[in-house]
């Protein structure tokens, strides 16, 4: 998110969580600090491989709720960090599920995501299935290309641990910008 009457927006609509994305190779780079930063939903920053003290910098100056790590950052990297974490699992089979134990008992949740040549984004779902393998304690994010189409997949999938869903490619008219009617219709129909 960077456009401030986008984020305004999209805040109104209930949501808990809205992600900035401070990875430079994305489209939805957050680049300069947009007008408006939410204030009724937190903050989430997302970040890949980045330096450590430039996650510790950005999350003070945009006031970051959460730090998000979609990269290969390693346990050693994880625990530095001055935030609750999320980190994202790339996920295309039951085997990649297992990733999640190296950083069980320093993260705060999970976001399991579809497996791409890049880190995200792809607007691409994997196998939800492959969640059955997941016997962790932590809670969980289900993302991975969900669609404006999925709300009844959505609604029908169920997983102990899974506490909400990230949306976003799917849901936007341009890189960062989305789609509120589109939003709006998939959460009533939640």
């Amino acid at each position: 998110m960077r456009d401030a009457e986008n984020i305004r927006e999209a805040e109104a609509l209930g949501i808990n969580l809205m992600g900035f994305i401070f990875w430079p190779k994305s489209s939805r780079f957050v680049s300069k600090r947009p007008e408006y930063l939410p204030s009724k939903v937190k903050r989430v920053g997302v970040f890949v491989d980045e330096d450590i003290e430039t996650v510790k910098r950005l999350a003070d100056e945009y006031e970051l709720d959460y730090i998000q790590l979609h990269g290969h950052e390693s346990p050693e990297y994880v625990v530095q960090m001055t935030r609750p974490v999320i980190k994202a699992i790339s996920v295309n089979s039951h085997k990649d599920i297992t990733t999640y134990k190296a950083y069980e008992d320093i993260v705060d949740y999970f976001l399991f995501d579809t497996k791409c040549q890049s880190v995200g984004g792809s607007g691409l779902q994997f196998d939800w299935s492959v969640l059955d393998a997941y016997d962790g304690k932590k809670p969980f994010l289900l993302s991975g290309g969900i669609g404006p189409e999925d709300a009844e997949k959505v609604k029908n999938f169920s997983h102990p641990q899974c506490i909400g869903i990230d949306l976003n490619s799917r849901f936007e008219t341009a890189p960062a910008l989305k789609d509120i009617n589109k939003l709006k219709q998939f959460l009533e129909q939640l």
